[in-house]
């Protein structure tokens, strides 16, 4: 990638306009022309420097239940364990991780789930034939948004405004709007109109679109439009899931979160319930280019909030990593052959 690319790759990874003509907007925030614009997204999807172009929406505020899940199993076996994981529709990311809870993974489930997110969590138990199996849903949202330092201006103190928190879901939300979120899912074409074609799919005017990605954003459905990134190859090799055991009372664990999901570093950050053998609360996910780096993000945050019992699990395979998939039959197929 040249430096260009680095730019186009940083703007488009915080919002893709939904517009007549969006390439055409960020070709003008970059000084350069649109058909110079799509030929590098066109060749950076191809050299897997991004992975999809789409609408990212709030599992939760359209209705699904999910949890990260910690699992562990016999090490001889993980990549037949990961497999039947995997095999679910609503698994979005499956990894291997250096510690012995060595394969994590996040499940999603649909609001008209026959089995819901509980037995469909102790079905891939029952089926991997894992060791042990631990449930960690968010109990509170601090901070989720992956906007990677592809320009590498960063340092590992850095603190950034922003991302997606529980302060935008809320509780009193529009009913979704199915056949646009099933629309706006899909990986956006690289040609001029791509949102006047989407809207001509749905029999409605781009004005329209753009009302409802609108609404949506504003009841915290969408989280935004825009780039997801293939960290890995644009050089962000560490992927670090830092883990902290914060004592204190609710308060106290709020302040300590609020303060790490500061970190620029910090792509996410989640309050999680613990467990005798696993006595972490607070998850901060750090995309780095080295472990080094990572570490130091960790350290800066262990040094400011004073917690000294954490650690880092880093990720040594990727078994799946996609978006979820709304409002698809896919995952009523997978309940019928298990129930």
């Amino acid at each position: 990638m040249d430096e260009l690319d680095k730019k186009l790759l940083q703007l488009i990874q915080t919002e893709v306009p939904v517009a007549a003509r969006p390439w055409a907007d960020v070709a003008g925030q970059l000084g350069i022309g649109e058909a110079e614009v799509m030929q590098r997204i066109t060749a950076l999807k191809a050299g897997r420097a991004i992975r999809q172009i789409s609408a990212i929406f709030d599992t939760k505020s359209l209705g699904y239940e999910s949890s990260l899940v910690a699992c562990q199993c016999d090490p001889a076996r993980e990549d037949e364990v990961a497999a039947v994981i995997s095999a679910h529709p609503g698994v979005s990311h499956n990894y291997k991780r250096d510690h012995e809870f060595n394969l994590w993974y996040t499940v999603a489930v649909a609001p008209n789930s026959r089995l819901g997110l509980q037995r469909t969590i102790e079905t891939l138990h029952k089926e991997t034939g894992a060791i042990s199996t631990r449930p960690l849903p968010t109990l509170h949202l601090f901070k989720i948004g992956v906007e990677l330092d592809v320009e590498g201006t960063g340092k590992a103190g850095d603190k950034k405004a922003g991302g997606y928190s529980h302060k935008h879901r809320k509780t009193d939300a529009a009913p979704v709007n199915i056949p646009f979120v099933r629309e706006m899912q899909r990986d956006l074409p690289v040609e001029s109109e791509p949102f006047v074609a989407i809207a001509g799919k749905l029999g409605i005017s781009l004005e329209e679109l753009q009302r409802i990605a609108s609404e949506m954003k504003a009841a915290g459905q969408m989280r935004r439009f825009s780039a997801v990134l293939r960290h890995r190859e644009i050089g962000f090799s560490a992927n670090g899931m830092g883990v902290w055991a914060v004592p204190g009372d609710d308060a106290e664990i709020l302040r300590v979160g609020e303060k790490m999901a500061a970190y620029r570093a910090v792509t996410h950050c989640y309050r999680r319930p613990s467990y005798p053998d696993w006595p972490f609360n607070i998850f901060t996910m750090i995309h780095a280019r080295t472990k080094e780096e990572c570490n130091a993000v960790v350290a800066e945050i262990a040094k400011e909030t004073g917690i000294t019992r954490h650690g880092v699990l880093y990720s040594t395979k990727e078994y799946k990593k996609v978006r979820v998939q709304y409002f698809t039959d896919a995952e009523a197929e997978w309940e019928a052959r298990h129930i």
